[in-house]
């Protein structure tokens, strides 16, 4: 480029950096903002801030327990094994599964990596996903990605050594085939699954459990005891962390948001949200102190919560499809991008998600009628033969009264999973039963009793096809009938 070319250039920058300037300056006082402005920026903040702050207390809760002394709970870099189904009295979690068992760690990066080894399972359905402080699955290690050979796992934390990326077994001394997983935030909640076929098969998943091991990178190949945990007395453990952030006062949940944005470094593609926060006085990597700020922001950051929430609340129903009476939300899930409101939204309804490649969760509301299922009728799910869920793992449905718990019954069953010895119909189709009488000996391997008052479905594909992902497939619709009919092929 020639002098003059230079110089001209150089007048050029210098001219739109000082309008650049200019106009961050004119935008950013909160006094040039009108209050219908403040109140739609503090309420898209409330939304974006929402899962991390969820999994924060969710993180504090669970580890603030020692190793074994609680479902999901432990010290971090530890994994806490679920060994058993919950039981029909266990309320301890919305909607459980009856499909796997849970093995659950949190990862602390903060020092150094972690490498977590992971044995065979021998062609068993099993998956690690991996979630960030955002509740984004990052990573999801398993039958349908990596496949069931044992595998070991460095994950990182972020920027951690990058010229380390192709020579782990070389520098760190760990096994030929190391995979490196570089984790987005120095916190990590790792949420295992492992397929399980009934108590029958309990020894079998709890020695795939026992087999899966975390060491801090400066530590891998001793042998480690579980990591005591100093319990904090000041972190509430009995109030469920749900409530404890819905009930955050406006000016506590952008408090502690602001410290946390100085530890979880937000998503590249998160800087819009960002910048509109800046507008509030709330910027990444300071504190913030709503005590101080103009009366314009301290009403929008008051209100933000409710007007959050009645938003959340309003679309929940609106997020899925419905067809058949089943709630299809195959898209968008366990990877958000600035998706801010449906994440929050399923982090106050299911956190820990899946990627819908994982696992889908039709969730039935009503019957062909469109009348909510009541434990006075009998139903029938009826499948056509070419139209069983298609999933590449497997299947179930799971019953839950209206609250979302398991129903003690006389069979104590409380899910009908393909694995079963299910009686199929000489054509091939298959037909399920729902009531609260047995539907005769001869149905009860498809039976799956029901409360005497009202209840609900959750089918669950496990590595769904992509019919069901695409929406060329959905369950049919539940039929009540007045006696069980008679199938074709019967």
């Amino acid at each position: 480029m020639s002098a003059i070319g230079t110089a001209v250039f150089r007048g050029l920058r210098n001219l739109t950096m000082s309008a650049a300037v200019a106009t961050a300056v004119a935008i950013s006082p909160a006094s040039a903002l009108t209050q219908d402005d403040a109140n739609a920026i503090a309420t898209e903040a409330y939304l974006y801030l929402y899962s991390l702050m969820t999994m924060e207390i969710t993180r504090e809760q669970l580890t603030n327990v020692e190793a074994g002394s609680a479902s999901y709970g432990g010290p971090p870099n530890w994994f806490n094994n679920v060994r058993t189904y919950p039981t029909a009295e266990d309320k301890t979690v919305v909607r459980p599964n009856f499909d796997t068992l849970y093995s659950s760690a949190w990862l602390d990066l903060t020092d150094e990596p972690v490498v977590i080894s992971v044995p065979a399972t021998d062609g068993r359905y099993y998956l690690l996903p991996m979630l960030d402080m955002w509740t984004n699955v990052f990573a999801s290690p398993g039958w349908r990605t990596t496949g069931t050979e044992a595998q070991t796992l460095l994950i990182a934390p972020p920027g951690w050594r990058p010229d380390l990326r192709d020579r782990l077994a070389e520098e760190l001394k760990l096994p030929e085939g190391t995979q490196r997983i570089d984790a987005p935030t120095p916190h990590v909640w790792v949420l295992g699954r492992i397929k399980t076929d009934g108590p029958d098969d309990y020894p079998a998943v709890n020695k795939i459990q026992d087999g899966l091991k975390i060491s801090p990178l400066s530590k891998y190949g001793q042998d480690l005891e579980a990591p005591k945990v100093t319990v904090n007395p000041d972190i509430d453990m009995k109030t469920p962390t749900k409530i404890q952030v819905d009930t955050m006062t406006g000016d506590a949940f952008f408090t502690r948001a602001a410290e946390l944005l100085k530890t979880y470094p937000p998503h590249d593609t998160d800087q819009p949200i960002l910048a509109r926060m800046e507008r509030l006085g709330i910027e990444r990597g300071k504190s913030f102190d709503a005590s101080g700020a103009d009366p314009v922001v301290k009403k929008a950051i008051e209100r933000a919560p409710k007007a959050a929430q009645e938003l959340m609340a309003w679309k929940l129903p609106r997020l899925a499809s419905v067809v058949n009476y089943w709630s299809m939300n195959t898209d968008t899930m366990g990877v958000y991008g600035n998706y801010y409101l449906k994440r929050a939204i399923v982090t106050q309804v299911g956190l820990g998600a899946n990627q819908p490649q994982d696992a889908i969760y039709p969730l039935n509301i009503a019957d062909s009628e469109g009348k909510p299922l009541e434990g006075s009728n009998n139903y029938v799910l009826h499948f056509e033969k070419p139209e069983l869920p298609p999933a590449n793992g497997f299947w179930s449905i799971t019953l839950y009264d209206n609250q979302g718990y398991q129903v003690a019954n006389s069979l104590n069953r409380f899910a009908v999973s393909s694995w079963m010895p299910f009686e199929y119909n000489t054509d091939g189709s298959l037909d399920l039963y729902f009531q609260h009488q047995s539907p005769g000996k001869d149905k009860e391997a498809n039976w799956l009793p029901a409360p005497e008052g009202a209840f609900n479905l959750t089918m669950r594909l496990y590595a769904p096809k992509s019919e069901a992902l695409t929406g060329k497939w959905n369950p049919p619709a539940v039929r009540k009938v007045d006696a069980l009919p008679r199938i074709t092929g019967e």
